[in-house]
């Protein structure tokens, strides 16, 4: 199974609270009481997004954290690897030397076209994709529709 860590998860909330207001700058125990998440889980996940560039840092009593860049150019794919690292389904994903099977393998080529689709879907998605309401497909519209018929 797929799964994402859980500093991850947290990661994509703080940001969406912080894109919602993207020019201002928040201070770590804001977002924890705005998220409900602790307030050292935070500031460990925003020392981690600083240091990829995801987020900016400005120290003193008008400091706090803020956006890097627009919530349109932050892509979910760099949330994920800032937080977990190279997105990689398999160890040759990443490199030949991860696996001692590279050499004689038939489908690694195949996972790296798997990999390389599913960091595409990432990079496509963006911060700014996470705070839009989520549309409902209109298959699920039109079944919902008939039941109430």
């Amino acid at each position: 199974m797929l799964r994402l860590s859980k500093l991850t998860d947290y990661g994509t909330v703080i940001l969406s609270f912080m894109a919602k207001d993207k020019a201002r700058m928040c201070a770590a125990m804001e977002i924890a009481a705005a998220t409900g998440i602790a307030v050292p889980t935070v500031s460990k996940i925003l020392k981690v997004l600083v240091n990829a560039k995801v987020l900016m840092s400005t120290r003193g009593a008008k400091g706090g954290y803020a956006l890097a860049r627009e919530p349109e150019k932050i892509s979910v794919a760099a949330i994920i690897s800032a937080l977990e690292g190279p997105i990689a389904l398999t160890e040759c994903s990443i490199s030949k030397q991860a696996c001692g099977q590279a050499s004689g393998c038939g489908i690694r080529s195949n996972w790296h076209l798997i990999n390389q689709t599913i960091h595409n879907a990432l990079e496509s998605v963006t911060l700014a994709d996470l705070i839009r309401p989520a549309a409902v497909p209109e298959e699920i519209m039109v079944s919902a529709a008939n039941l109430y018929r």
